[in-house]
């Protein structure tokens, strides 16, 4: 039995009761009554207004998990991702240490700074990043050093 139920028979109880309404005790059980059928309908309400939220938020997360899926990025060949997926997505570019071979990943932030130490030796890694893209043609007008 539901609460709306239970509140329609508590009603019937009071009908069937005979409860006189012109006394103080009655106009008390009566106005009680009245509250607790108003409360069930209410209490009705909210629960149908979240069975339907309930099922919304469902179909939500369901296509939150093909939206992730469809993204997912699993064409990361950095060797550094675990069994997590890629932790690299800020990282730009991959330098080798020279000395050690460590593949280090780092950003442009890191470049600009023009070397760091490698992690894995403390070798200086110096970079000299040339915004060129003339594949070695580009003759006497750049000084990208790509004839180098």
């Amino acid at each position: 039995m539901d609460i709306v139920e239970k509140a329609a028979y508590l009603r019937g109880l009071c009908d069937g009761l005979d409860i006189d309404s012109d006394t103080k005790e009655g106009k008390l059980l009566i106005a009680m009554v009245d509250v607790i059928d108003e409360l069930a309908a209410s209490v009705s309400d909210l629960e149908k207004i979240a069975d339907d939220m309930s099922d919304e938020l469902d179909e939500v997360a369901e296509e939150l998990l093909a939206l992730e899926g469809a993204f997912d990025d699993d064409d990361c060949d950095c060797d550094c991702c675990g069994d997590d997926g890629c932790d690299c997505e800020d990282f730009h570019y991959e330098v080798v240490c020279p000395t050690c071979g460590d593949s280090i990943m780092v950003d442009e932030d890191i470049l600009a700074l023009g070397s760091i130490q490698c992690p894995g030796c403390g070798e200086d890694l110096e970079f000299d990043i040339d915004d060129c893209d003339c594949d070695g043609d580009c003759g006497d007008e750049c000084h990208c050093h790509c004839e180098d």
